[in-house]
Formats: C-alpha cells, sequence, structure tokens
C-alpha cells in the first residue's frame, strides 16, 4: 500500500511507493501524488523541501491556477503545467458526467497531455503529480503510468481506490453543499467530487487494453519512445 505522508495544508498527499509490480515493488521516494498545494504553511513547505521534490507536474487548468496558486515559490522546485481537460472542471459539472466518461474523454482527448507527464516523471525524480484533489486527472494519470511501468492492476486500482478514504469528512461536507447550490438537480455530483470507485478505474484501464493493447502501447501510440518506456520501468521498479 502507498504510504500517506503528512504535509501541512495540502490533501491526499502519498508516496506511491511499495506497489505490487510482479516479483519487483515501486521505488519509495521517487513518485508523489496530491491535492493542490494551495494551503501549504510554512511547515507544509518544509516538509515539500524536506522530500527533496524536483519537479511539480500541475495538471490544473488555468482558472483553477489563478484562482488557487501554488505555494512553492522561493523553494527552486520546477514546476511543469499540463492541463488535462479539454473544457473547465466547471464543464463536467455542468454536464453530469459520471466517472466513467469523464475517465474515457480524459483518455481519449489528453492522450498528449498524459505523455508530457510520464516524460515529466521520466525527466526529474523525486517528482510530485497533483490537481486540485489529487483523485480524476492526478489517478488516471498515475494509474496510466503505473501499468506501463509494470505495476500488478489490482495494486494500481487499490491505489486509486484508496484516494477517497483519505478526503476529509469535513472537505466533503463543504464542497458538495457548495455544488448543491449551483447544480441542484445533478445525479453524478458526489461521485465527482469526492469518490474513487475501484470498478471505475478497473474499467478505465480494461478499456485502454481493449483499443490499444496496454497502457504502454496507448503511450507509445501518442510519442512516447521505447527508450522512455523502458526508464519509466527503471525509474519506477526495483527489482526483488
Amino acid at each position: 500500500m502507498t504510504s500517506e505522508i503528512h504535509v501541512p495544508g495540502a490533501t491526499n498527499f502519498r508516496d506511491v511507493g511499495g506497489l505490487t509490480a510482479g516479483s519487483g515493488r515501486t521505488r519509495a521516494g521517487i513518485l508523489f501524488r496530491s491535492g493542490n498545494l494551495t494551503h501549504l504553511d510554512e511547515e507544509g513547505r518544509t516538509a515539500i523541501t524536506g522530500l527533496g521534490i524536483r519537479r511539480v507536474i500541475d495538471l490544473r487548468d488555468d482558472d483553477e491556477v489563478r484562482h488557487a496558486p501554488s505555494r512553492l515559490d522561493g523553494l527552486g522546485i520546477e514546476t511543469q503545467r499540463v492541463p488535462l481537460f479539454l473544457g473547465s472542471v466547471v464543464s463536467f459539472f455542468e454536464e453530469d458526467l459520471s466517472l466513467d466518461e469523464m475517465y474515457r474523454r480524459l483518455i481519449e482527448d489528453s492522450a498528449a497531455g498524459v505523455v508530457d507527464v510520464v516524460r515529466g516523471i521520466v525527466t526529474d525524480q523525486p517528482v510530485l503529480v497533483h490537481c486540485t484533489v489529487g483523485k480524476d486527472r492526478t489517478g488516471v494519470t498515475v494509474a496510466l503510468a503505473l501499468r506501463a511501468a509494470g505495476v500488478d492492476e489490482d495494486a494500481v486500482v487499490a491505489d486509486y481506490a484508496r484516494t477517497e478514504t483519505l478526503l476529509p469528512a469535513e472537505r466533503n461536507r463543504r464542497i458538495l453543499s457548495w455544488l448543491r447550490t449551483q447544480h441542484p438537480d445533478a445525479v453524478h455530483l458526489e461521485d465527482l467530487a469526492t469518490r474513487s470507485p475501484a470498478p471505475v478505474m478497473r474499467a478505465a484501464l480494461a478499456r485502454v487494453d481493449a483499443v490499444h493493447g496496454s497502457p504502454g502501447d496507448y503511450l507509445r501510440a501518442h510519442g512516447l519512445s521505447d527508450d522512455e518506456l523502458r526508464e519509466l520501468r527503471r525509474v519506477l521498479i526495483a527489482a526483488e
């Protein structure tokens, strides 16, 4: 199981080390994932520095970044912006998309961005990938990277599903209450804002396999080279 790390001001922050990958495991201290870094206090900034993070890959759109900038100034960390949604987060609530449909669109429409994220992971470590909550964009992208590196599907799905156990109940109540005022008739609102059901990720990975053969083939089809894929595996996986 991935290890939750206490970074004051950050939600859903964890190390993706320790996941089963055949006879090996993912390396600890290499790839981190989280929600946004808007509320980092000085202790949180110190914690980020202490992890040695060299690159932060921010998957949020321009409006999200403008309204909630990361508190990384002065830490000397490379920030890579890769907005993953074609459209805004607001639009998904307005359309009342299911998580299944959101993930399908993300995988199909933002493949070039997913490849950019994987290249960022390969370029610098330790690396942190995050969006606003660390659930959907981060969840899908990290899942594809881990599967392409050879992490067992069950381990990838369990890591994704773990997110909803790490979202504070008070945060969920506050967000859902506000969203209900904006979208009173939405059916999928709670799933979009707070849930990470294992069957949804398993279905998303199954679609990638059905269309492309594997997550590695999906990344190759959108520009990742064999050398980069081998390097992803070398960086993330420690043989036992």
